[in-house]
């Protein structure tokens, strides 16, 4: 239900999430605001009249995209100050992620202009939990550069993040974006790939580069849709041994074994053994 009396004073702009793929998931709230609301402002407004006719809603809709938001962000401001209340929807998902959005509801918190979200689908969200990668810390980073030795640096610094990684990816530039993250990471770096989350042809995918290459390969449509890849984040490892360990690590290899010698130390600083192991190796070579 709309606020009423926000209504009768000042407008209320809407972020509606809508659906990924599958239609029933869009929320009963989320149909009742287009429903209640003046005005629809939409990525593609053919794309919504679809959905908005689906679920029989009449309601006026106007266009709201990468090209034109930044001069209809002080149109909409004056629009809510008039009292309309208005929805912005994307063409899937939740709005601004990823999607257009961002100057207008920059501009409405600026002049002090209500805004609510209705949350719903996403589609970083719905990839990641079904990856079965680590979700209690994860970043999303958007669509992956248009070139080549920007996308392996954008990879290298997503797995050095350390948390999982959730980007979206275009079908067109799918597999050179899966070449530049071998060559960047090498072809035994794992990766979960997911396209047309909610659809018919939902998928999931998860192994290595060269294994995704040669599962997208082998079936070509598999490369059309909508398409998230996730990168788990490389395990942390010990950035400095303190000088004490070091000097107790100097003692005891002398007496033992390298890696009891780490265990030892790693329980006495509150180390991780493996970690602390293998950086003493890597140094010597």
């Amino acid at each position: 239900m709309l606020n009423e009396e926000n209504s009768q004073k000042i407008g209320t702009l809407y972020i509606v999430a809508t659906p990924i793929g599958n239609y029933d998931d869009l929320s009963q709230r989320a149909i009742a605001t287009l429903s209640q609301v003046d005005l629809i402002a939409a990525e593609d407004t053919r794309h919504t009249g679809k959905l908005l006719s689906h679920f029989g809603i009449k309601a006026k809709t106007f266009a709201l995209h990468d090209h034109n938001e930044k001069q209809k962000a002080q149109q909409i401001i004056d629009q809510l100050n008039q009292g309309l209340n208005i929805a912005l929807v994307s063409d899937a998902g939740t709005p601004l992620i990823s999607d257009p959005g961002y100057a207008v509801v920059n501009l409405c918190r600026e002049q002090g202009a209500h805004v609510t979200p209705i949350p719903g689908a996403c589609a970083a969200i719905t990839a990641v939990c079904c990856s079965g990668l680590p979700t209690d810390r994860f970043q999303f980073i958007g669509f992956t550069p248009a070139k080549s030795k920007a996308r392996q640096d954008f990879f290298i610094e997503a797995v050095n993040s350390n948390i999982t990684s959730i980007m979206y990816e275009s079908t067109h530039r799918i597999m050179a974006s899966l070449d530049d993250l071998e060559i960047a990471l090498g072809s035994e770096q794992q990766v979960v790939f997911a396209k047309e989350l909610t659809k018919t042809f939902e998928t999931f995918f998860s192994g290595t580069v060269s294994e995704l290459k040669q599962f997208l390969t082998d079936d070509p449509t598999k490369q059309r849709g909508e398409i998230v890849l996730m990168l788990p984040g490389n395990p942390k490892q010990v950035d400095d041994i303190p000088p004490e360990a070091r000097k107790m690590l100097a003692l005891l290899e002398n007496e033992m074994p390298m890696k009891k010698a780490c265990g030892i130390v790693a329980d006495y600083f509150g180390m991780k053994k493996n970690s602390l192991y293998k950086t003493i190796i890597d140094e010597k070579g």
